[in-house]
């Protein structure tokens, strides 16, 4: 037993790897959030030991003995408040998983420093932490109010475009709001996954005795176990929840086995004791060398081409052919971790009618509760999921992780049952961005107006399909940017392979088409000998101009050349300045679009007390979708913020596919706003679902081969502007021009670009998520992945363009999915002002102290 004092009270704890776990998991103290534990790379876990802020998950509790440790939960009521309220108030915080760890560090920094803490020293210490979300501006912005003494100030609220908080701002920046991970029900057990040791090898026997034979473990589950489906998939159900005895791994996150025990640690030392007998086969991981293989990737499927897609219009050779330029160029993109901050969990836990409940983290409940229900051999009303509002996603929890094999368990045992991954779990398991292979030919005339575009794409998708069919659709026709071109030929392939499996992330396909865009754009404007600004703002699309696979565009896009006149004063300020300058430009879709029937519902009840419950279909995960539904509804109703109360679960049939491509504020607002008139149409009566819809059922989808489809029914866009110190190298600013259509609260939206830019910059420079020859990833810890740190973000200068939406809820258009679109593009851009050097391969590494300085070396 070790003795401390925690939060000023003696405490005696077990056994445990380290003080975060006998925290957690024996103290129940859970605002220290465990991201990476033990490795000690996110700062989630942070604590005062002693006074000095202490990372716990790398602190033995031998060390911790008779050691003064201080959380949150310790903090004085008033400083906690002042903590939190300030962090609300400038928008320094979006998921919230990070932001407990960090407040406790800044703490430590004020306690010492006092209003001598400077902004730049801030974000120096704050190295030790991560944050996925924020890009960190508005964090430092919380700090220097806190270092000054100043009193936080007034958070408002109201409806649409106001600057308030974010709803459960204040609990999330405490840690009192909670994840899935930090539930607890009594008789809770704990599972843990036994992943492939090979990449693609016949599985000949699983042998799960030594397993079972630890004490404390109460259940070893396989394929054999599996009533009903073994395959599952939000849109194509080719991914197994288990890899049989007789089948075949097809990327080393395939899931063997799954051992439940009464703690974590036992479930996750007895799941290396399951033993798997192989026979090893050559894994397939070169994409193109992939698609005329006579082997297949994965087991029981044929081939390795996932899906081709590709359009055509006008003559491409022939106006290629005489143009006054032309380029032709190849471009590559990497894959890429999300790193979201917060691992997946799932929590199941079944009831005495006979109905399994599962607390999720995913991104999209409905899914998950169709897919259990299908693996499990029920009924959907079986099986009720609750969305827990998660810590981060990015689209890397569209796919179940681990859902599917907890719920199983907790089904068959009849005991709640809660698995979550560990980081390397995580890095196994869920999708990445896509690497992508583009090939570009492109020609325009002599006054630098495009003329042409042929484009040939690969990616390699991995071995399953999650939503790489649509992936490689939202780049093939996006592949022109947001630009009119007369002559367009687009082919696109996806592949199958045996690397991690590739899904859905932010950009969502238009990121790496755009970065090949913006660079034959930037190589024609210097054939002609114009400026990057003026060579986009000639070509940018118009109400009426026929885009990309031949959509006619609306009044939505005057947004595209707003975006650059609100660019064009920095642009001119900095090169007059003789600054190095980037300029990029992009267009984003909202919604799935394609053809596809977008009804989406919304729930809004009024309680006797005064309470208004809004129920939605989407899943919070930083973005502020509950904030959204929010302010809708105090826009419609008039009631205080106060009042409402926002729930996800699957009790009510709201569901719409995956919280995705800007979905859920478009979507959802719309949705939210007529439950909201159906309620004062009816007086607003206590105890009555007053239900809502919006949908969206006139786009188009290629196959039907009409002339002018209408693809999406809303796109956003946005101008970065990158500029370089030509003495150093560095990036001393970005300018994020963003359209957002109307900003239903610009403080979150502000927020959003900062994040995303900070995101781009780093898919830009440094990050990447590379795999040997046998499919193995090599960065397999945060450390490693190249997210820049605090210390080497610029100044990331938000401007928002409102150009409304036609046909949209309130002319919304959403800001979450372009948010990174243009700046690669901004980035390579800029380096070639600065050395005369194109790039055409991301990431652009760039030796340390240039660009951003040392990403995380």
């Amino acid at each position: 037993m070790t003795k401390f004092t925690l939060n000023g009270q003696p405490v005696e704890v077990g056994d445990h790897p380290h003080l975060l776990a006998a925290l957690r998991e024996e103290l129940d103290v859970t605002s220290p959030k465990d991201g990476c534990s033990p490795s000690g790379q996110c700062g989630c876990c942070t604590v005062l030991i002693d006074g000095k802020a202490s990372v716990s998950c790398q602190i033995s509790l031998e060390k911790a003995a008779g050691r003064s440790i201080t959380t949150l939960e310790g903090f004085d009521a008033t400083e906690r408040e002042r903590l939190a309220a300030a962090f609300a108030a400038a928008g320094a915080l979006q998921c919230g998983f990070c932001t407990p760890g960090i407040l406790v560090r800044v703490k430590a920094l004020i306690d010492k420093k006092g209003s001598g803490l400077t902004r730049d020293e801030a974000a120096r210490y704050l190295g030790a932490h991560l944050c996925r979300c924020t890009g960190y501006s508005k964090i430092l912005d919380a700090v220097e109010v806190l270092a000054s003494g100043e009193s936080p100030p007034a958070i408002p609220s109201g409806g649409l475009g106001t600057r308030g908080a974010r709803y459960e701002g204040i609990e999330l920046a405490l840690g009192d709001r909670d994840y899935v991970d930090d539930i607890r029900v009594a008789g809770m057990l704990h599972g843990a996954l036994r992943l492939a040791d090979h990449a693609r090898a016949d599985v000949l026997k699983i042998d799960t005795t030594a397993a079972g034979a630890v004490p404390g473990v109460k259940a070893v589950f396989t394929a054999a176990d599996v009533p009903g489906d073994l395959r599952v998939g939000i849109i194509h159900a080719d991914w197994p929840v288990f890899i049989p005895e007789g089948g075949r791994t097809s990327y080393l996150g395939d899931v063997l086995a799954f051992v439940v025990a009464d703690s974590r640690e036992t479930a996750r030392e007895a799941a290396k004791l399951v033993e798997v007998s192989y026979r090893p086969l050559r894994p397939l991981t070169d994409a193109v060398a992939a698609i005329d293989d006579p082997e297949d990737a994965v087991w029981e499927l044929d081939g390795n081409v996932l899906a081709r897609r590709a359009y055509r219009r006008g003559d491409v050779d022939g106006a290629l052919a005489t143009s006054a330029h032309t380029v032709h160029e190849i471009f590559q993109t990497q894959r890429v971790e999300h790193a979201f901050l917060e691992p997946e969990s799932t929590l199941a836990t079944p009831g005495p009618d006979g109905t399994l409940k599962v607390f999720s983290g995913g991104q999209g409940v409905w899914d998950d509760r169709n897919q259990i229900a299908a693996v499990l051999g029920v009924t959907t009303a079986q099986v009720v999921v609750e969305q827990v509002s998660n810590g981060g996603a990015f689209g890397g929890k569209e796919d179940m992780s681990n859902q599917a094999q907890t719920a199983l368990a907790a089904w068959l045992l009849q005991k709640p049952v809660k698995c979550t991954l560990s980081r390397e779990e995580s890095l196994l398991l869920h999708p990445k961005r896509h690497p992508f292979r583009i090939e570009y030919w492109a020609g325009c005339d002599g006054d630098g107006r495009l003329t042409a575009l042929k484009a040939r794409l690969l990616s390699d998708s991995g071995p399953y399909a999650s939503v790489g069919v649509e992936v490689l659709e939202r780049a093939a026709g996006h592949a022109s940017g947001p630009y009119r071109v007369p002559a367009i030929d687009v082919e696109s392939i996806a592949v199958r392979t045996n690397n991690p499996v590739c899904g859905a992330f932010r950009g969502f396909g238009a990121n790496q088409a755009q970065f090949a865009m913006e660079g034959v754009i930037d190589r024609l404007a210097a054939e002609v000998g114009i400026s990057a600004w003026e060579m986009r703002f000639r070509n940018a699309v118009t109400p009426g101009v026929v885009w990309g696979p031949g959509q006619i565009m609306d009044d939505g896009s005057l947004g595209a050349r707003a975006c650059l006149e609100a660019v064009k004063p920095a642009y001119d300020e900095a090169v007059n300045g003789g600054k190095a300058v980037g300029l990029g430009f992009g267009l984003k879709n909202s919604g799935l679009g394609n053809g596809f029937l977008e009804i989406v519902r919304a729930v809004v009840r009024f309680s006797e007390d005064g309470e208004v419950e809004v129920r939605h279909c989407w899943t919070e995960m930083g973005q502020g979708v509950h904030t959204v539904a929010l302010q809708v509804a105090v826009e419609e109703l008039g009631v205080d913020p106060g009042q409402v109360r926002v729930v996800v679960d699957t009790t009510r049939e709201l569901g719409a596919g995956q919280t995705t491509g800007s979905r859920g504020t478009v979507m959802g607002a719309g949705a939210v706003s007529d439950a909201c008139r159906r309620a004062l149409a009816d007086g607003c009566r206590p105890g009555v679902d007053y239900e809502g819809e919006y949908r969206v059922d006139w786009t188009n989808s290629l196959d039907e081969g009409l002339e002018n489809p209408v693809i999406h029914a809303v796109f956003s866009y946005a101008a970065q502007l990158v500029v370089l110190d030509r003495e150093t190298g560095k990036i001393e600013k970005v300018v994020a021009v963003h359209d957002v259509g109307r900003a239903v609260n610009p403080l979150l939206c502000e927020g959003q670009i900062q994040g995303a830019v900070h995101m781009g910059l780093g898919y830009a420079l440094s990050e990447e998520f590379p795999c040997d020859d046998e499919g193995r990833p090599q960065n397999m810890t945060l450390r490693s992945l190249g997210i820049i740190r605090a210390k080497d973000v610029p100044t990331i200068e938000v401007i928002l363009v409102e150009a409304p939406q036609p046909r949209s809820p309130y002319g919304i258009k959403g800001v979450g999915e372009i948010g990174l679109v243009p700046t690669a593009g901004a980035v390579a851009a800029a380096l070639h002002d600065l050395d005369g050097l194109w790039r055409s391969s991301l990431p652009m590494r760039v030796p340390v102290g240039a660009a951003v300085g040392a990403a995380d070396e």
